[in-house]
């Protein structure tokens, strides 16, 4: 008897291991996966116990990314890169330091220059400047480094490519270039610098409108094929948006989303531990951690607490207030009905904002507020008419509520 309950603690431990190691497995698989969502890439020389994780669940991951994407899962020696791009391009997706097209155009020109390039080659600021000049002239364009503008142009450009880790920085500043071109700054080239562009499955100049372009593979002109682009198109923008409502569905997508919307829950919960919630107008999915690879809602930013405050003002006054509230569970407030509550909000609050709410008018308030909260996908601004603008309040703000409380100790 006592060797048989040897046996079964023995076997129960093992299980227990088992189920362990499973649970280690699922978390550093999701752990990778948010890493490549969210990261340009992963260095060996950076993150190498990330970069030996995603190593080890190469396959998977790849298979998945794959079947539900399309998003290639690139993995080298010293690097690993999912190769991906939103199917619609929203203006916080750009680089925040960048301040005109023309930092984009320098930026993608530099990177050009750099294909040429092999690990540890060193060059000068100078070297890129006069070849990416020479390029531009060939293509029927030019630049005028006598334009200080210009020259900020490229120092911004060549700055980011800085902060991603493709140039290293050997010696000198690229500020100083541009108030005098005469100074130089020497840089060494990263082995990541040749896989910053996106891949594009076709030779480019095959391409006639920007449309086609969306596509990161070749599908298939069949039924098969079709279903497959369709399910990678609501994938990506589940993935790469902060919220897509039904409205913002082409009428097949949303029939994909709505008939398979509990595979779609399970596959974001398996693969990123996502939760998903079907309001009357839409799927929206929600980060369980309060901290995350990817940027969360509500961020650090004073503006976030306004929009929970204002969540919970607007819960509080609902049956109170002549509000349109929609089938969708949608309620439209017009500009007055704005202010008025951010009146109340700061009359109870303000003593709690940073200055620069504090000294804000209500029209500014209501201005930062709707434009913070339609770059969640929390609301969106509708015309009734040419002289009557309201704003949509998704019913996903219901969700959430915020007042302010001192701790025990500060009582």
């Amino acid at each position: 008897m006592a060797r048989g309950g040897t046996t079964s603690n023995a076997i129960r431990r093992m299980r227990s291991n088992k189920k362990a190691d499973a649970e280690q497995w699922n978390e550093r698989r999701r752990i990778c996966a948010h890493a490549l969502l969210n990261r340009p890439w992963i260095a060996k020389e950076k993150d190498a116990e990330l970069f030996y994780w995603i190593k080890d669940q190469y396959t998977e991951l790849r298979d998945w990314f794959a079947e539900f994407t399309g998003f290639l899962l690139i993995l080298t020696r010293t690097m690993a890169k999912l190769d991906k791009a939103p199917l619609v391009a929203e203006s916080w997706m750009g680089f925040p330091e960048f301040r005109d097209p023309r930092d984009y155009a320098l930026f993608t020109y530099a990177l050009w220059y750099l294909e040429s390039k092999s690990e540890l080659d060193q060059f000068v600021l100078t070297d890129i400047v006069e070849q990416v000049s020479e390029q531009l002239t060939a293509s029927g364009l030019a630049m005028d480094w006598e334009n200080y503008q210009h020259r900020l142009s490229m120092v911004r450009a060549l700055k980011k490519l800085r902060v991603l880790g493709v140039l290293v920085h050997i010696d000198g500043e690229e500020t100083d270039w541009a108030h005098d071109t005469g100074k130089n700054v020497l840089y060494e080239c990263a082995p990541v610098a040749r896989y910053v562009l996106r891949h594009f499955p076709k030779e480019l100049k095959l391409y006639r409108s920007l449309e086609e372009m969306n596509d990161q593979i070749v599908y298939s002109e069949t039924t098969e094929g079709e279903l497959r682009k369709r399910r990678h198109r609501v994938y990506r923008r589940l993935l790469l948006e902060p919220a897509v409502a039904d409205r913002d569905w082409s009428k097949e997508d949303l029939y994909y989303v709505v008939t398979q919307r509990r595979a779609i829950m399970n596959q974001m919960q398996f693969m990123f531990g996502m939760e998903g919630s079907r309001y009357r107008e839409g799927l929206f999915f929600f980060y369980p951690e309060l901290s995350g690879e990817c940027a969360l809602f509500p961020t650090a930013a004073g503006v976030s607490d306004l929009a929970l405050l204002f969540a919970g003002e607007l819960r509080r006054q609902l049956d109170e207030q002549d509000w349109y509230l929609t089938e969708q569970g949608t309620v439209e407030l017009s500009r007055t009905d704005l202010e008025a509550l951010l009146y109340k909000l700061k009359q109870r609050y303000g003593m709690y904002w940073s200055k620069e709410h504090r000294e804000m008018g209500l029209g500014e308030l209501a201005d930062a507020l709707t434009r913070h909260m339609q770059e969640w996908g929390l609301g969106y601004a509708q015309s009734k008419d040419s002289s009557a603008e309201r704003f949509v309040v998704s019913s996903v703000v219901s969700r959430w509520n915020a007042d302010y409380s001192l701790d025990e100790e500060e009582v």
